[in-house]
């Protein structure tokens, strides 16, 4: 079995619907943005203010090209990884693709004491979120095996309709 690469919009719950898929499939689970806070030395919010966005998307490609050699992952990956072709190639060698989706009212609620977003300062509302998300959409549509909607359902729902969709025990 390949890595289950998990994409979507921030917040709509691709690290905590990651952390029980992988309890339940009895697999490692990896967080691309961890990975990189990690390797960076320093939160997102910090690389996107000292470095620019292009650094850290630059960090993120060079991170899940580093990711296909791993097997039998759940891999949590950033909100705008499948806005690079090349990290959706990285993916697709690497195993399948499932799209977490949420309503922007859903994101509002998840994110809204959440600080440590960089692309929602100065827009975290509905309207700025679903402006966000709807320039997204048409990128995680194509690169998605499989699509998944998380609003109003527990991550362990969400983990058994994955495990169900890919025919996994």
């Amino acid at each position: 079995m390949n890595n289950i690469y998990l994409i979507g919009f921030m917040g709509c719950g691709k690290s905590a619907v990651g952390r029980t898929l992988a309890r339940k499939t009895y697999r490692r689970f990896m967080d691309t943005d961890a990975i990189i806070v990690e390797s960076e030395g320093m939160p997102i919010s910090q690389i996107f203010e000292e470095k620019g966005e292009a650094y850290f998307r630059q960090v993120e490609t060079t991170t899940m090209k580093s990711l296909i050699a791993e097997k039998k992952r759940i891999v949590s990956c950033g909100g705008g990884v499948a806005l690079r072709q090349e990290n959706v190639d990285a993916m697709r060698a690497g195993g399948t693709i499932v799209l977490l989706t949420a309503t922007p009212e859903t994101i509002l609620k998840r994110v809204e004491n959440d600080d440590k977003r960089p692309l929602l300062q100065g827009r975290k509302t509905v309207e700025g979120i679903t402006e966000l998300m709807n320039s997204r959409v048409p990128f995680y549509s194509e690169a998605a095996d499989y699509t998944v909607s998380t609003d109003d359902r527990s991550t362990e729902e969400i983990a058994k309709e994955i495990m169900n969709l890919m025919s996994l025990d």
